[in-house]
């Protein structure tokens, strides 16, 4: 919104008399707004007479477009914009195509304003040459295409066409500097006019032509973004303008291909017609009884040269006729009976054989029996032509020739490109209109009154009494009144700040609740010790070190799975800190392992394998014994544990052990863990081995995806290596088990 409205200070007043005062303002701005649109457009409009009028090089379309973004807003200023073109277009169609153009102008105008650019002299260039390029360059483009990649008929015309014939640039640039030039002039004039009236007119005034759409008690944008306690990247604004953006270009997209393909069909038809209408004029003005004597003598039989004559005349009479001949076919080639010259290419002589193109091998058969044939499209030889081929039937109904008419076809591809600059910028110039009022409207009617609610109980405390009676009083005089679902909930939020003084027994229910979770937290607790204290008998000391980067690795894959919106349903809160406090126990089972295989330092045999592999059923029973200390409805934190230490080995193609399940029939924290037991397996220092280097852990971690480990989470484990090498980083130098 432009600077005048973020001036508009939140202040409390009495709620009705607040309503009656905003409806009130409501109308007044409406009033206010009009007002200064039919001011505006009877500028832009006397603007562009006083140009015609005195035959100046400049258009002085846009001041009143200009002047009412930086007074109005955008909403007035793109409204202005538009209806100058739309109107100006009834004496000059074309004008209406650069709607678009004069939209963003007062979009630039009211952006400019907003940031206060209209009273900075230094910024005031940087709002010419906005507008220049914009007018000018854009401009410019669109003007090369609508006129046929030439230069027109408007204004810079002239100058481009002195340009050209300087020899310094070729057509383009020739108009792109043309254009420039005169809307630097043209910009610099609309610019300055529009800056000495904001200078000359009165702040009481601005505030009356400010144009916004405020649902609620105004509040100013700093305010808010100051007391915004949590900062969102993907903004609801942003998400619906995207949203309407991308839309209205997809819809508009698909219309424009079928229009575009449509005219394409319609000028191709067009140009058939055409065709077939000269192709006829031939076939009756030669005479099919002399074709044999034409082949034969050429031009030196009676009446050859006046028929020939004829057809010169006929393709100097359109610039779409490219050739107009006759052919007799025969199986060899086509025997050249007519073929005028052209300022490019020389006829053939009578009795000429021409070889037939590749585009006529399929109506080949049908040519030779004298039958008549559909257009044909062609790109070959002589360039892209549409050729219709006539049959010429003698006294006794022999096809003893075809008439034949090429038509040019390359100022359709033209014509189209015309076509879709017409309806793209027509339709731009009303997708910004949209586009911008969507977003006017989801400011003022959406994100302000959702953030102004945000903002207020940021900073609402409900420390004490006091503190929560001021928290209802700031949310209610927000005041917000958007009747739709907003209002509603902003009345709930209201509602349920009013009634804080119940929460009471709520919250002595969850501190008793909370209270019972400590208690059974605690035997979990004391389950847990004395299961570790086995661990740490049986095993090594180094076993410890690797359960706890285990434990961190499984933490860092949860967090970034729910960060990209995989397995979410299962990854709660809960979930994550069960699967990270029970990590330290998917090994348990090995304490029933001995010593002599759980740390040969060889290769095991399959016997000793064998052995091995019935740590995991060993240690889910462990855990199920601990679980039996607990009741079941407060056993979560170990039924994970079970999990893990059951399920660890499992594979996702089923290839892994005890139970060979594969995919998601392997309990999710299981299947974190296999990457996460893995990897740490493969960096740490062994006994045996040295650890692997980091990217060569990794590596070997993707080369399992999708066979041993879950591809979602290799993804994902893949996607934090940045955090996975910290832990890994920070436990080096030391011997890891």
């Amino acid at each position: 919104m432009n600077s005048y409205e973020s001036c508009i200070i939140y202040k409390s007043k009495k709620t009705g008399a607040n309503m009656d005062n905003r409806k009130g303002l409501l109308h007044s701005k409406y009033f206010y707004a009009l007002l200064l649109s039919i001011i505006g457009l009877l500028i832009n409009l006397l603007g562009v007479r006083i140009a015609l009028g005195f035959n100046l090089p400049l258009f002085l379309d846009n001041i009143g477009s200009a002047l009412v973004a930086a007074l109005g807003g955008f909403i007035p200023g793109i409204i202005v914009g538009f209806l100058t073109n739309l109107i100006n277009a009834i004496g000059n169609y074309e004008t209406a195509y650069y709607g678009c153009l004069t939209v963003m102008i007062a979009i630039a105008s009211a952006s400019f304003a907003g940031r206060g650019y209209y009273t900075k002299p230094k910024k005031i260039p940087v709002i010419i040459l906005t507008f220049a390029l914009i007018g000018g360059g854009l401009g410019s483009v669109l003007t090369w295409v609508l006129y046929g990649f030439g230069f027109g008929t408007g204004i810079s015309a002239p100058l481009a066409l002195r340009i050209h014939d300087s020899g310094v640039m070729n057509p383009f640039w020739s108009q792109f500097t043309a254009d420039m030039l005169i809307d630097l002039l043209d910009k610099t004039i609309t610019v300055l006019i529009v800056a000495l009236i904001l200078r000359l007119i009165p702040n009481t005034v601005k505030q009356r032509f400010i144009f916004t759409g405020w649902q609620q008690k105004p509040i100013s944008l700093s305010y808010i973004t100051r007391n915004l306690k949590y900062k969102r990247r993907n903004s609801l604004f942003v998400k619906i303008t995207l949203l309407v953006a991308s839309g209205s270009l997809i819809t508009a997209a698909a219309v424009i291909a079928i229009s575009y393909i449509n005219f394409k069909n319609a000028s191709i038809d067009e140009q058939k017609s055409f065709a077939r209408g000269i192709a006829q004029v031939v076939r009756e003005t030669v005479d099919a009884d002399r074709i044999d004597e034409y082949l034969e003598k050429g031009e030196t039989v009676p009446g050859y040269k006046d028929t020939k004559y004829v057809l010169q005349s006929l393709m100097e009479s359109s610039p779409y006729i490219e050739y107009c001949y006759v052919y007799r076919i025969r199986e060899d080639g086509c025997h050249v009976v007519f073929d005028p010259d052209t300022p490019d290419v020389p006829g053939e002589k009578p009795g000429a054989v021409v070889p037939f193109d590749d585009a006529f091998a399929r109506y080949l058969p049908a040519l030779l029996r004298g039958e008549p044939i559909e257009p044909v499209i062609s790109n070959e030889t002589y360039g892209w032509l549409l050729t219709v081929y006539d049959p010429i039937y003698d006294s006794k109904g022999t096809c003893q020739a075809y008439a034949a008419v090429d038509i040019n076809m390359n100022h359709i591809t033209r014509d189209g490109y015309q076509f879709l600059a017409r309806v793209i910028s027509l339709f731009f110039g009303i997708l910004l209109i949209i586009l911008t009022i969507v977003v006017w409207v989801a400011y003022y009617q959406l994100v302000t009154p959702i953030n102004s609610m945000a903002a207020i109980a940021s900073q609402a405390s409900y420390e004490s009494e006091a503190a929560r009676v001021n928290a209802v009083r700031s949310i209610e005089d927000l005041e917000i009144h958007t009747h739709d679902e907003i209002e509603n909930l902003y009345t709930a939020i209201v509602k349920s700040t009013r009634d804080m003084s119940d929460t009471t027994a709520h919250m002595a229910k969850m501190i008793a609740r909370t209270q019972s979770q400590a208690q059974t937290i605690s035997k979990l607790q004391n389950g847990m010790i004395l299961v570790l204290a086995d661990m740490v008998e049986s095993r090594d000391q180094n076993t410890g070190e690797h359960v706890r980067k285990t434990a961190a690795y499984t933490g860092v894959i949860m967090r970034e799975l729910r960060r990209e919106h995989v397995y979410e349903d299962q990854l709660t809160d809960a979930f994550i800190q069960d699967v990270i406090n029970s990590a330290p126990l998917h090994d348990v089972g090995k304490i029933q392992v001995p010593d002599a295989i759980l740390n040969k330092p060889g290769k095991l045999t399959d016997e000793e394998f064998a052995i091995m592999k019935t740590h995991t059923t060993a240690g889910s029973e462990i855990i199920t014994s601990a679980i039996d200390m607990v009741s079941e409805e407060n056993s979560g934190y170990l039924q994970e544990a079970r999990n893990l230490a059951h399920y660890h080995h499992e594979k996702w193609n089923g290839t892994g052990y005890p139970d060979g399940l594969s995919g998601t029939d392997i309990p999710l924290s299981a299947r974190i863990m296999a990457v996460a037991d893995v990897f740490d397996a493969l960096v740490s220092k062994r006994s045996y081995k040295d650890g692997f280097p980091f990217e060569k852990a990794m590596a070997i971690i993707k080369e399992g995806r999708g066979t041993h480990f879950d591809p979602a989470i290799v993804d994902a484990f893949e996607h934090a290596s940045g955090e996975v090498r910290q832990i890994m980083e920070s436990h080096m130098g030391r011997y890891t088990g």
